[in-house]
């Protein structure tokens, strides 16, 4: 920015602003636009608001999509020309040379913005960061036999504007060119400009051709955009348009989709289709949607069209009511959008719902695919809950199976508030006969606390140690009385870490050992430990006494296995208390919990200990 001259401007005086060009060119390369070559996208734009806004002054001798824009690069230059409205000289001093200046907002066109794709008036400057000049040649549809107008304006911030005569441009429209510099060759190179002019304007409703000057002068040029979008498209069956869709979604996306989802908003001029991914996707991850606003390309990663939920689909929409933000590369949050995420999220569930209704082949191949995702809506949706929660997979005692498979065999369903909790008692709940389901993992232990409300007859509780224990049975007074004395030094040398040891019968006989421990209670003892610590004197001594009452952790053995009958007749105290520990380890690493270094530290020494009671043993 330039001070302006004081001496011209006395004290007090209104001031205006005086813009250094350069700098605002490197403020939008840099921050405003993601990379040069929307310079193409920012022309082709301006082209189609031309050709808009001449259809609406002429209707009749200017029938949408009867005229066009053609694109010509041959590595010396990058032209645009259109057959729009143009630009009278007036206009060019107006909207050319006034930095944010919008033609769009003009006269009557301002009542009628919705029509068009760009609202800011910044769009061509972006064409100096690939050029140092842009040279415009317009004539005005809107006065008859209007003069052609030419305007020069270079980055420095300077420009020319001269009137020639209307044989110097026939027809009304407008012409743009570009001389690149030697540093934008990446994309003004002719095949680059084509494969540019494809990638933003696939889907204008206006033809645009390219030419790459070996065609020769005046020459037909290539089609950009030969066919209307694939929903606009009119098949001869059902199944050929769901083909045809499917293949155009693989092209774009480039997986073949498991299904594709028509998306039609009238309300909003939005079509489109959603594409379900074949394959599940983390659900951290988001992946962007390819949205057209008008037919052209604003944003290939627009996450915000769909909810967080629908990480199963990927869409490809393009829609008329959107609003682009400044730099035209990412949608405006605004109530429009909220309401079009919402109406596509509900396009979303129909589909899940007609596919649980009629096709249930599809259905399983989804569900294998994005259980993640499904369980995730059904706890925010009722609707998606009463469908699908049957048919959804959990891991179970009796393997990974549906909730609905399950609750025919257990009409009380247990369910782990974790992972390790699980692991720890699912052998054992399994010979008991208990219908546990693990609820550790995200979501899985809220869905099934709903299950009653889709099967009445099922009640749903869960897991309390005590209720593991209680199925195990006792063994006989005798065998507690023989056992009594190993019982005592392995309670003496567990309870470091506050665990009792009991001496039940359970199957699988070849399970020594059962650690019954949870998260919470594990928490508390630690918190308990610490206060303990903390405080001294008299509410040390309270908080010991309180003790008791903490959560312990419980190691079962198991008097059917022949090791633990091994062990328990043990006479000498050392070893006993050594097996006691290693019988200890062992149930602690087979929970999968992660070990505390005690633990660890315990686990070696005993392991080593018993191996030098084996070796003296043999010597």
């Amino acid at each position: 920015m330039t001070l302006p001259d004081t001496a011209a401007n006395p004290a007090g005086a209104d001031r205006t602003f005086q813009v250094d060009l350069r700098g605002l060119v490197d403020l939008l390369s840099h921050h405003l636009y993601s990379s040069p070559k929307v310079y193409l996208r920012e022309l082709m734009q301006n082209a189609v608001d031309a050709l808009t806004a001449r259809h609406g002054l002429e209707p009749a001798a200017a029938p949408a999509g009867a005229l066009g824009i053609r694109l010509y690069a041959d590595g010396s230059v990058v032209r645009v020309e259109d057959d729009g409205v143009g630009l009278t000289e007036a206009d060019v001093h107006t909207f050319l040379a006034t930095i944010g200046r919008s033609s769009k907002r003009a006269e009557k066109i301002a009542e009628q913005r919705g029509d068009f794709i760009g609202q800011f008036g910044i769009g061509l400057l972006s064409c100096f960061l690939v050029a140092d000049e842009i040279h415009v040649l317009s004539r005005s549809a809107r006065t008859p036999d209007a003069p052609a107008v030419e305007w020069r304006g270079r980055g420095d911030g300077s420009y020319t504007v001269r009137t020639l005569p209307a044989s110097s441009r026939p027809r009304p429209g407008t012409t743009v060119t570009l001389t690149p510099r030697a540093d934008a060759g990446e994309w003004t190179r002719p095949a680059q400009v084509h494969a540019l002019a494809r990638h933003f304007g696939s889907l204008l409703r206006h033809p645009v051709t390219f030419d790459d000057g070996t065609s020769g002068p005046g020459g037909p040029g290539a089609p950009v955009n030969p066919e209307p979008a694939p929903w606009a498209r009119t098949y001869p069956t059902p199944g050929a348009r769901s083909r045809a869709l499917a293949a155009y979604g693989e092209e774009v996306f480039g997986f073949k989709p498991l299904d594709t989802i028509e998306l039609d908003l009238p309300a909003v001029g939005l079509k489109g289709i959603a594409c379900v991914l074949p394959e599940a996707v983390p659900a951290g991850r988001r992946h962007g949607h390819r949205v057209h606003v008008k037919g052209m390309l604003l944003s290939e990663q627009a996450e915000e069209i769909l909810p967080e939920w629908a990480f199963f689909v990927r869409c490809v929409v393009d829609a008329e009511s959107l609003r682009p933000t400044a730099s035209r590369e990412s949608l405006y949050e605004d109530d429009t959008l909220a309401a079009v995420r919402d109406a596509l999220a509900e396009r979303l569930r129909a589909w899940i719902a007609r596919a649980a209704a009629s096709d249930p082949d599809l259905l399983a191949r989804f569900l294998q695919a994005h259980h993640l995702a499904v369980k995730s809506l059904a706890v925010h949706d009722d609707e998606i809950l009463r469908m699908l929660l049957p048919w959804l997979p959990f891991e179970t005692t009796d393997g990974h199976t549906t909730l609905d498979e399950f609750a025919r065999t257990h009409r009380t369903v247990l369910v782990t508030s974790s992972v390790e909790e699980f692991r720890q008692v699912a052998a054992i709940a399994s010979a008991a006969g208990l219908g546990v389901v693990n609820g550790g993992y995200t979501y899985d232990r809220d869905l099934v606390h709903r299950l009653p409300e889709i099967r009445p007859e099922v009640s749903v509780a869960d897991l309390d140690p005590a209720t593991l224990t209680a199925h195990l049975d006792p063994v006989d007074r005798e065998t507690e009385l023989a056992a009594a004395a190993y019982l005592a030094r392995a309670r003496d040398a567990l309870a470091v870490f506050d665990c009792d040891v009991a001496l039940r019968t359970f199957q699988p006989a070849n399970a020594p050992a059962l650690l019954v421990d949870s998260r919470e209670a594990r928490h508390e003892r630690t918190r308990s430990q610490l206060a303990r610590e903390q405080e001294g004197g008299l509410w040390g001594d309270i908080l010991g006494a309180l003790r008791q009452e903490a959560p312990r952790a419980q190691l079962i053995l198991n008097q059917l296995n022949p090791l633990v009958r091994a062990a328990v007749a043990i006479d000498e105290p050392e070893l006993a208390r050594t097996s006691a520990e290693a019988l200890y380890g062992q149930a602690a690493m087979l929970s999968r919990r992660p070990l505390r270094p005690a633990e660890s530290s315990l686990i070696n020494r005993s392991f080593l200990d018993l191996l030098a009671h084996a070796l003296r043993k043999d010597s």
